[in-house]
């Protein structure tokens, strides 16, 4: 009897490990968020890090781009430099304006200024045209450096984003949300300015007709 209870115990015990276990590494992973997910649109890719290497400080992040995407913006963070790796392209691509492009932005690497503290956690991201079609999945494997060690997110645990299918009234060259709002936000303000000068106007009329 005591021997059972003691393996139903340590059955229970490892069983409540692996259960907080599961979580914990799931939310370990380099992971990525699509601003948009829609095939041939526009989206920013934010990347998170969420710890270093078995607790040695992170030194840089990697990320590779699918051989699909040509062109990359990285956004600017303050806390790392940034630099990109090109390949050559098997067909040069013809452009409106400018030389056809003959090379692909076939890597960003963010390079920490100061390590990041392995309980610390930070984001970068891309701007980019998911070009695919709907159902395909990209793939960004990221090599994360630390002081000590590196981790190479590939595999079952490599950030991807699965492409959809446009929602009908969105556009491939749908405008951030960011620069729609201060777009609005413009044209509020002029409009405010045409009010404000034709209530001058008035006002300058109606004192003139007084002054006569």
């Amino acid at each position: 009897m005591k021997r059972t209870a003691v393996l139903t115990s340590s059955a229970l015990g490892a069983g409540l490990l692996l259960a907080l276990a599961a979580p914990l590494s799931a939310s370990a992973h380099v992971s990525v968020d699509a601003s948009s997910t829609a095939a041939g649109s526009y989206s920013v890719l934010t990347f998170a890090v969420g710890h270093g290497c078995d607790g040695s400080p992170t030194t840089s992040v990697a990320i590779s781009l699918p051989e699909s995407i040509v062109a990359a913006t990285p956004t600017v963070n303050p806390n790392w430099t940034i630099s990109k790796v090109f390949a050559p392209l098997d067909e040069a691509i013809e452009q409106e304006h400018g030389d056809p492009l003959t090379d692909r932005v076939a890597q960003v690497v963010y390079t920490a200024i100061t390590p990041l503290a392995a309980d610390q956690r930070d984001t970068v991201a891309l701007s980019l045209a998911l070009i695919g079609e709907p159902g395909d999945v990209l793939e960004f494997p990221v090599l994360q450096t630390c002081e000590v060690g590196e981790t190479n997110w590939t595999g079952d645990e490599v950030p991807s984003v699965a492409l959809t299918a446009a929602v009908e009234g969105d556009h491939h060259d749908t405008v951030p949300a960011a620069v729609a709002e201060a777009d609005v936000l413009a044209r509020m303000l002029g409009i405010a300015g045409l009010v404000v000068g034709a209530v001058g106007i008035v006002i300058g009329v109606t004192a003139r007709r007084r002054s006569a």
